[in-house]
């Protein structure tokens, strides 16, 4: 296990890695999740070993800190994101990213652009106020300090044993920050980030999830767009399959 700090006070965000060539492939989760439990399954396929892979823990998250002062907005996750690579010294990664942490992936591309090469996004928030079906919006629909006390419980009940998994790890007032940063989205926006990332863009949409909204916008600024079937918003775990062969460059 790796570390970086990623604040003045001394936080840290973690990270584990398998060691190979270069450029690294850096997966990072989504809200209420763990890098290493969404990708590691992934990594290990005979199509991808062999390359350096970091899976990143965000803060809130997983093994990184959670201190109780961070914001948790997407531009923070990914300043910590930044503090990560920069630690570890890549440049030019191939940033594999789920839901929220394809967001964060979308900001750090903006902000810091010689760290990435490629973008694989699944299921990534393009866009602030996302419906009230989003997990997102149940959480940060909640008070802050009224999740904390007894919110964080009650969602854990809903969201189904997959998630909850995850989400019981995550510290309650940096999920419920990270929810509503979500909410909130980055300035400009996601999408408007995304169509004009100088980078090499792939979007996986699970297709039980329906038809993403604006595909022919971004697929006209060359984000190559792939709805996988049988599929949903967790698309690595629903067709792992084709999750590897878009990884792979080969969907």
């Amino acid at each position: 296990m790796r570390q970086a700090e990623f604040d003045s006070k001394g936080h840290c965000v973690r990270w584990t890695e398998a060691p190979g060539e270069e450029p690294a492939r850096v997966y990072v989760h989504g809200l209420g999740s763990v890098s290493s439990v969404y990708h590691a399954h992934i990594a290990a396929r005979p199509e991808l070993v062999g390359r350096r892979s970091l899976f990143v823990d965000l803060p809130g998250h997983g093994i990184s800190d959670r201190p109780e002062g961070f914001s948790y907005t997407l531009e923070a996750h990914a300043g910590a994101l930044a503090a990560a690579l920069d630690a570890a010294g890549v440049r030019g990664a191939e940033l594999i990213a789920h839901s929220m942490g394809g967001a964060v992936a979308i900001v750090l591309t903006h902000r810091r652009p010689d760290l990435v090469s490629r973008l694989v996004l699944t299921e990534a928030n393009l866009d602030a106020h996302p419906p009230v079906t989003a997990g997102s919006s149940g959480i940060a629909g909640w008070t802050e300090d009224a999740f904390v006390d007894h919110g964080h419980a009650r969602v854990l009940e809903e969201v189904g044993p997959v998630w909850a998994a995850t989400m019981r790890l995550a510290d309650p007032r940096a999920l419920h920050r990270s929810a509503a940063g979500l909410m909130a989205g980055s300035t400009p926006v996601m999408r408007t980030l995304l169509e004009q990332a100088p980078v090499e863009r792939v979007y996986l949409q699970g297709g039980l999830s329906g038809e993403l909204a604006g595909r022919e916008a971004l697929e006209a600024t060359g984000v190559r767009v792939l709805t996988v079937p049988g599929a949903g918003h967790n698309v690595m775990f629903d067709n792992p399959e084709a999750f590897v062969a878009a990884v792979a460059g080969r969907a």
